[in-house]
Formats: structure tokens, C-alpha cells, sequence
């Protein structure tokens, strides 16, 4: 079904991140209105039985984050 993402854990004074890897189903995601998008746009969900890779970066404790679509589409 559709998947709304949370993001916490993150130790203030440090930087943290991590890489998110979403198969498609069909579903929508929905990202924290925290994420800082590279070009300025949340990218759309892979297609069913693709593959999308994300990487999410915070230097504020999670009190904002950069996310990047770091690849697209692969099976």
C-alpha cells in the first residue's frame, strides 16, 4: 500500500544519513516535509518491479535532511 516515511534517531552535533532502497508495488510514498529534494522536487515512486535508491543526509539532527535520488528504475 501506500508507505509515508518518518525520520528519527538522528544525534545532534553529528552528521548522519543512510540509503533507502523502495521496490515499486503501484503505491505512492510520502516524504517528511523535513526533505531537502536536489532539484528542488520530490521524484516520483519506482514502477511496479523497479527499483529506486535514495540517500538521505542530516548535519542538524534531523531537523532537516537533504535527499537524492541516487538511481532509478533498475530491476
Amino acid at each position: 500500500g501506500n508507505t509515508t516515511f518518518t525520520f528519527s534517531g538522528a544525534v545532534n552535533g553529528m552528521s548522519n544519513g543512510f540509503v533507502l532502497q523502495v521496490t515499486g508495488n503501484g503505491s505512492t510514498l510520502t516524504w517528511p516535509s523535513t526533505v531537502d529534494w536536489a532539484g528542488g522536487t520530490a521524484p516520483d515512486a519506482p514502477a511496479s518491479g523497479e527499483s529506486n535508491l535514495y540517500v538521505f543526509y542530516t548535519r542538524d539532527g534531523g531537523s532537516n535532511w537533504i535527499g537524492v535520488l541516487s538511481s532509478a528504475a533498475y530491476a
